[in-house]
């Protein structure tokens, strides 16, 4: 084992989430400006995290990073390093439980890590198929779609089951990012709509369809620089989700007054029931004013998103 350092990004669902669950297709993209570092590095005695999640021997790991260790003990297995002892460090801007997906993001990061520090090369199918271990583990039945993102250097069209594909991001815009406080509740909400889907599916199967023609209606306003079309499937993608019961008084709270102070659209963004909200902005000053009233609101901290970023830096 040698010391390696893996990185990883935020990742926001732009629209599909829930539905992407379903088979329907599902935009999302990295944020460069929020990331997780994991730095793997061989130590004279113990087994030892670092992180703000977790602090101590990866034998007494706390239930919530119950999943995380899963993964640790299964890479190490795999490497035959099982008793070996290393110091591995956490260092995420990432808030956890938002919808900003952290917990695939840690994944990954220590994923990228692990194979650096053994000098083994990594492909992107390995690399999902080693975070889909800890994913299931903490959230149950994941599309996938958050690993995928947070390891990618650029916005995504992503299907269930099927390779990611970069998609056409337009020239302008903006997106601002707000956090409700309030921590999302990912294998509740997931659960959640798929008991309204089995109990009444003529009800809830077509808001899924909503969504998922929503999201492909964005991806050609994304294509043709249309803003404003974009800004209303985010509308129309919200108010589904609403009725799928995953949004929340603060989501809602936040996305009114986004609205209220000049953005094209707004919605959830993630799981929902908590988390993180979205607004689209015609162009920074917009933003601006957009992140400063969210913030006023109450919002604990906002991000931005510039659709002229095409790709993360290395």
């Amino acid at each position: 084992m040698q010391t390696a350092t893996g990185i990883s990004y935020a990742k926001i669902i732009l629209i599909g989430e829930h539905a992407v669950v379903y088979g329907q297709p599902a935009i999302a993209l990295p944020v460069p400006s929020v990331r997780l570092v994991a730095t793997l590095a061989p130590a004279a005695s113990g087994q030892m995290i670092e992180s703000s999640f977790y602090h101590g021997a990866l034998a007494a790991v706390t239930p919530a990073f119950a999943g995380i260790a899963k993964l640790i003990k299964a890479l190490l297995a795999h490497f035959d390093a099982s008793a070996a002892p290393f110091t591995l460090t956490i260092a995420s801007m990432l808030p956890a439980e938002r919808g900003m997906g952290s917990s695939a993001a840690c994944s990954v990061a220590i994923i990228r890590a692990f194979y650096g520090a053994f000098a083994a090369p990594l492909t992107q199918t390995t690399l999902l198929n080693w975070a889909s271990l800890s994913e299931k583990a903490i959230h149950g039945n994941p599309s996938g779609l958050d690993a995928a993102t947070v390891s990618a250097d650029r916005p995504q069209w992503f299907v269930r089951g099927e390779q990611l594909q970069p998609i056409a991001f337009p020239s302008r815009g903006v997106l601002v990012i707000a956090d409700t406080g309030v921590k999302g509740q990912t294998g509740q909400a997931v659960a959640a709509v798929a008991t309204l889907l089995k109990q009444n599916p003529a009800q809830y199967g077509p808001l899924i369809e909503q969504i998922g023609a929503a999201t492909r209606l964005a991806a050609t306003a994304l294509g043709e620089d249309d803003l404003l079309a974009l800004g209303q499937q985010m509308t129309v993608a919200q108010q589904a989700l609403a009725q799928l019961g995953v949004s929340s008084s603060q989501l809602n709270q936040l996305i009114e007054i986004a609205n209220a102070h000049g953005a094209l659209g707004a919605k959830l963004t993630g799981s929902g029931q908590g988390g993180c909200m979205i607004a689209l902005a015609a162009n920074p000053a917009a933003a601006a004013t957009i992140a400063a009233a969210l913030t006023e609101a109450g919002a604990t901290a906002t991000w931005q998103y510039d659709f002229a970023q095409k790709e993360n830096p290395a």
